[in-house]
């Protein structure tokens, strides 16, 4: 059985393993210091579409293809799936997964809803009423300004406190069971063929899970009244130290109980804030801290300001970097905390402050 633990911590007795994952991102992210650990690399954002938010669902749709396809499993065999991305009324998802016809949960966490997406599976299927579930969320530079900010054509400039949204989906298949068989025989693992543009295959032995789930702690909103959407990482710090504050008082631990902890966008700003705060409530968390945002893209050559954000910014950093650390062994624990601003175009033009979220994992390797 599994048991909460103090305010808003879930400790899973039985953990919940992540199967299988795959990340799909653009041609800037693979230009990036993770560009070779990426499954998919397109040449064209545009995926071969015809708008930036079909090409956003083409992200949400091959990643969960890949991701059953690596796992083995057909949409059939899924009981949910869990979508979100930063779109209005989440069309990147709904238009993205319907044709798997799974049953779907559809999530806005902003940027942190790969952390929400999992949250959920993991306690389907903890709590039995899931054997297998897919969850995904994507997030695209070119669909995620012109929601909130500007189109591409108009050639605004961009403050250095500005984070760049991330183009690429992250899928993950969860299940109650590491894969036995899996781990007895060679996995496949996937390449990207520039010449053809299709995917090829290498073998390579597997455990049978990338990583399992042992216990969570959701975050609550958390709004200091900040109303700069061009400084994301400050809006979003806050809730990212609400969060971990809370996690280390539910289980009871201390920041050298983990390898890394690790936000999810909140760039270099963000992060500054992050470590401050925390140092005030009494946590030193300087050694142990890691930000997607911060590791995905190169800050002196790629110019993206104070590093990536978005919804498919922690997903993809954690299929194709953090899972990967966890599965050579090179972590045994880590804290993944992906951090999202709850605005809106609507909000942010009515003056509104921006307030977020953060949601904690304990990952840890099998």
């Amino acid at each position: 059985m599994s048991e909460r633990v103090g305010r808003a911590s879930i400790r899973l007795e039985e953990p919940v393993y992540i199967t299988e994952s795959a990340s799909i991102v653009g041609k800037k992210e693979g230009e990036g210091p993770l560009g070779l650990l990426f499954d998919v690399v397109g040449e064209d954002d545009l995926f071969g579409c015809t708008s930036w938010e079909e090409a956003e669902s083409v992200l949400q749709k091959q990643a969960v293809s890949l991701a059953l396809e690596k796992a083995g499993l057909k949409a059939e065999e899924v009981n949910l799936l869990f979508a979100g991305d930063l779109l209005g009324q989440s069309i990147a998802s709904s238009f993205g997964v319907s044709a798997f016809r799974i049953p779907h949960f559809g999530l806005y966490g902003a940027c942190s809803t790969c952390g929400e997406g999992l949250a959920l599976g993991a306690m389907a299927i903890a709590g039995n009423y899931a054997e297998k579930a897919v969850c995904v969320t994507s997030s695209h530079f070119a669909s995620a300004e012109k929601e909130f900010r500007f189109p591409l054509d108009y050639g605004n400039q961009r403050p250095l406190s500005a984070t760049w949204t991330v183009t690429g989906g992250g899928a993950f298949v969860l299940s109650r069971q590491a894969d036995r068989k899996k781990a007895e025989k060679n996995n496949i693992c996937y390449y990207w063929d520039t010449t053809n543009t299709s995917v090829g295959k290498n073998t390579q032995m597997s455990v049978g899970a990338r990583a399992r789930i042992s216990g969570m702690t959701i975050g609550i909103i958390t709004d200091f009244g900040l109303k700069d959407s061009m400084n994301m990482g400050a809006c979003m710090a806050p809730a990212s130290a609400s969060t971990l504050e809370r996690h280390f008082i539910d289980f009871g631990s201390q920041p050298s109980d983990y390898d890394r902890i690790i936000t999810g966008d909140l760039g270099s700003v963000g992060q500054k804030i992050l470590i401050d705060m925390m140092q005030k409530k009494g946590y030193d968390i300087s050694a142990q801290h890691m930000d997607c945002g911060i590791e995905i893209f190169d800050a002196q050559a790629q110019d993206t300001h104070s590093g990536g954000s978005g919804c498919g910014c922690s997903a993809v950093t954690l299929s194709a970097y953090i899972l990967k650390q966890l599965e050579e062994k090179n972590w045994k624990r880590v804290l993944f905390m992906p951090t999202g601003a709850l605005l809106s175009k609507t909000s942010f033009n009515e003056g509104k402050s921006v307030p977020a979220i953060a949601h904690a994992l304990i990952l840890e390797a099998c």
